[in-house]
């Protein structure tokens, strides 16, 4: 039953800060039903008509088929109320701390290794005598499995749940992380970089889900910013803890080594911790225990009707993160700034070696310690962004627990004005060895500010418009933002060194310049966009 809205004439309980009619707590939770109804509808095999009768298998042993059942709503098992025990975000809160923080920690080890290559390079090219634009590729391929990797985990999540390709990723991820460690040629290296970034986007595009799954509106925000935190901390953190481990005895093979140890600790953690948290398959659980105790074996959950057919398969699944991207405007726009954004936080790991290092005139070890700044801006970043946690929750509690996306807004708008400066400021202060080297490292601050201010909000925005299909919309998103992410370490040293380094900071500054309408558009035209949206789950309540 669809919640009908009304106007401001209509019903006295109209908010008016708001702009929306305060919805019941027992619609809210009836919607919530709706919720999973319409994921088993967009999922394959759930429109699929029932043969003719005279196409079905006996039944055995001269039997006839039993008579249909009266009722087959009746039949299904749903969550009951708001405080059913089963629904992930009814678990006890130091449950899902753990389990978010286990989470959080895998997809900070998997981001890590994203960037740690770059401090392997000069040993790597040493030993196999290749390039530096060849030792771009070990960066490069790795985060273009981050691309290719959502298509295969993302709907897989939505048919079979979050837990198993989650654990398949991260073992994946570990074993070609020592597989790179242990490369006796350059093919191997290239090979099994791309193939540790494929498997590492299971946690790249499901963590997110995973924690939507498990934290409603008041805590998902605080959840998804320690998320963000640990996409660009592990990039960040690498070069230094890489450089001085590759500089140091152990040699470049135990920048990758140490951490795929620690990655079999997250998985092992994983194992041990991690329950199943997407509600559909939940639900096929507790049909399974009703059944159990009631012997009625015709209870079921929506998700045990799926039937899977490769066809569908394709069509349905696999190209709904496809169908998210291309055919909605909030999430292609949103997607291509923070694509943009991602882009340079790789684009960074090249230009600052060519600043410290060939400005200034560093070693591999300390040239690393700089992006300490980008580290202290991000942090900066996230205190900003939770500082509007107590705002937030006023508005939410007011609209009776429903998220307008465009809340989360305005902290991306004071982060985009801050990343386009930090831009300028690195490049018209890391050119020159006469200027201190403190003053580009300072610039980090206000990129790193800006980096996080947009991600942590760029992320609850989408969530909060598409939260039925969280993981293809975040799927839709790391598959075109690590598409990007890719493409420019291939060309950022080219670009930084033909141009200079204060025009080509300069360029990108003026590309950041021009973006930061687009978080300002969705704040005045969103709610109009989301109400056009098929698949934005909150279209008919705040329209």
């Amino acid at each position: 039953m669809p919640l009908t809205e009304k106007t401001e004439d209509e019903s006295s309980d109209f908010d008016a800060e708001s702009g929306h009619v305060p919805i019941p707590e027992e619609d809210l939770e009836l919607e919530r039903i709706n919720t999973y109804r319409l994921q088993q509808h967009e999922t394959i095999g759930s429109s699929r008509s029932r043969l003719p009768r005279e196409q079905w298998l006996p039944l055995g042993a001269g039997k006839p088929h039993p008579p249909a059942l009266p009722d087959v709503e009746g039949y299904i098992v749903e969550f009951e109320g708001s405080d059913d025990p089963m629904h992930p975000q009814n678990w006890p809160m130091n449950r899902r701390l753990i389990l978010g923080a286990i989470l959080t920690f895998a997809a900070l080890v998997t981001a890590y290794v994203s960037s740690v290559f770059g401090a392997a390079t000069p040993g790597t090219m040493e030993e196999f005598g290749f390039s530096s634009e060849v030792a771009a590729l070990g960066t490069t391929l790795y985060v273009l499995g981050f691309s290719a990797g959502p298509t295969i985990w993302a709907p897989m999540s939505e048919l079979i749940g979050r837990r198993w390709p989650l654990l398949i990723g991260m073992l994946g991820f570990d074993l070609f992380v020592i597989a790179t460690a242990t490369a006796k040629d350059t093919q191997t290296i290239m090979i099994t970089r791309f193939f540790s970034g494929l498997f590492a986007a299971s946690l790249i595009a499901l963590v997110p889900a995973s924690l939507s799954d498990i934290f409603n509106s008041n805590h998902r925000g605080i959840a998804i910013a320690v998320y963000t935190m640990s996409v660009f901390l592990g990039p960040y953190t690498a070069p230094f803890i890489g450089g001085f481990t590759a500089q140091g005895y152990l040699g470049w093979r135990w920048t990758l080594y140490m951490p795929a140890i620690v990655g079999f600790f997250a998985l092992a953690l994983l194992v041990i911790f991690a329950r199943e948290t997407y509600a559909p398959v939940i639900l096929v659980q507790k049909a399974a225990i009703i059944r159990r105790q009631t012997r009625n074996w015709g209870i079921h959950a929506r998700q045990e009707e799926l039937e899977i057919e490769f066809r569908e398969l394709v069509t349905k699944n696999f190209a709904r993160p496809f169908r998210i991207l291309f055919t909605e405007p909030i999430a292609f726009l949103m997607t291509l700034y923070m694509s943009f954004l991602y882009g340079l936080c790789y684009a960074m790991l090249q230009a600052y070696p060519l600043v410290f290092q060939g400005v200034h005139g560093m070693s591999l070890g300390p040239s690393g310690l700089p992006f300490i700044g980008l580290i202290i801006g991000e942090v900066l970043g996230a205190v900003f962004v939770l500082s509007f946690y107590k705002s937030y929750t006023r508005k939410l509690i007011a609209n009776n627990g429903v998220p307008i996306p465009e809340w989360r807004l305005p902290p991306c708008i004071a982060g985009g004005i801050a990343f386009a400066g930090g831009l300028f400021w690195f490049g018209w202060t890391g050119f020159s060895p006469s200027i201190h080297w403190m003053a580009p490292t300072a610039s980090g601050v206000l990129v790193g500010f800006g980096l996080t201010s947009i991600f942590m909000q760029g992320f609850n925005y989408i969530l909060d418009s598409y939260l039925n299909f969280a993981a293809s919309a975040f799927a839709a998103n790391t598959m075109m933002r690590s598409m990007v992410g890719a493409c420019f370490p291939l060309f950022t040293r080219q670009m930084f060194n033909n141009l200079g380094i204060q025009w080509a900071g300069t360029l990108l500054g003026c590309i950041a310049v021009i973006m930061i309408p687009i978080p300002v558009l969705f704040l005045i035209y969103g709610a109009r966009l989301r109400k056009k949206s098929k698949l934005a789950p909150y279209a008919e309540k705040q329209a």
